[in-house]
């Protein structure tokens, strides 16, 4: 099985293609690959990340602002684009090349009735700078900066050179989000520390993947800016407050939960 799937993987790597949305985010056209999930050539896209569409659904809203920090091929971003609508904005950070380059031909070909995703080609991290990035062997969703990743990337098969930004530093470039989108393979607590002035001013939903390696840090730091911790694979009216950050984690700031139906 595992010899097939390997197969599978080197075959494909190099395919594109054109798929759409689910209908209650307008049917919008994404270009996707299996080199970012095999996923992408046997599932419909609401079966690829269900998760990431229902937090899309469920907290981007008319006009929002949205920051997706590490996009892969955009599932989040376009989806969150269509529910933002022409008054939002998504900006979507993903270093890979390649990837980049199918995240731009996706924004180009979105309709005028989703908000504009400004694609920004470089890693996030605590610093300004330049940095090793890895492409996994296997799926570039286990693509990581040195130092990072996880055993999911079946080891590397490529180094590049990448520019790395702070989030805070972006803050004077685009417009503050309301709803920030983290999935940087072990790499979560680096791109927390290079914002400490978004969560001190800004404070938004943040959706996090967090590795086991760096649970307790992201709790200390979210819990420092006052956020309430869920687990976002539990459903809206279902959720209750966790102690530790876990693998989906879903952080709410305070005056945020005191207004929310998640609040206890």
């Amino acid at each position: 099985m595992t010899s097939i799937r390997s197969l599978l993987e080197r075959t494909t790597r190099s395919w594109i293609l054109r798929r759409h949305l689910p209908e209650e985010f307008g049917r919008a056209p994404i270009h996707v690959s299996p080199s970012a999930g095999l996923g992408y050539l046997f599932r419909s896209l609401r079966a690829v990340d269900p998760l990431l569409l229902s937090l899309a659904n469920e907290f981007v809203k008319p006009g929002a602002v949205v920051w997706d920090v590490g996009a892969n091929v955009g599932l989040f971003a376009f989806a969150a684009a269509n529910r933002a609508g022409a008054g939002g904005l998504i900006v979507s950070m993903e270093p890979d090349a390649w990837l980049v380059q199918l995240l731009r031909r996706s924004s180009a070909a979105q309709p005028s009735s989703s908000a504009p995703v400004k694609i920004v080609p470089a890693a996030v991290a605590s610093e300004l700078g330049l940095r090793t990035f890895c492409l996994a062997n296997r799926s570039r969703c286990a693509n990581h900066l040195a130092g990072y990743g996880t055993s999911q990337a079946g080891g590397q098969r490529e180094e590049q050179v990448v520019v790395t930004v702070p989030l805070d530093w972006l803050l004077s470039y685009y417009p503050p989000p309301s709803v920030l989108k983290i999935d940087v393979e072990g790499a979560e607590l680096e791109v927390l520390h290079g914002a400490a002035r978004l969560f001190q001013t800004v404070r938004p939903i943040v959706v996090c993947e967090v590795g086991s390696g760096t649970r307790a840090e992201v709790t200390a730091f979210l819990r420092s800016h006052d956020y309430q911790l869920y687990d976002a694979q539990t459903a809206g009216e279902k959720r209750s407050p966790v102690p530790l950050a876990t693998w989906n984690t879903l952080a709410i700031p305070a005056q945020l939960q005191s207004k929310s139906p998640l609040s206890p």
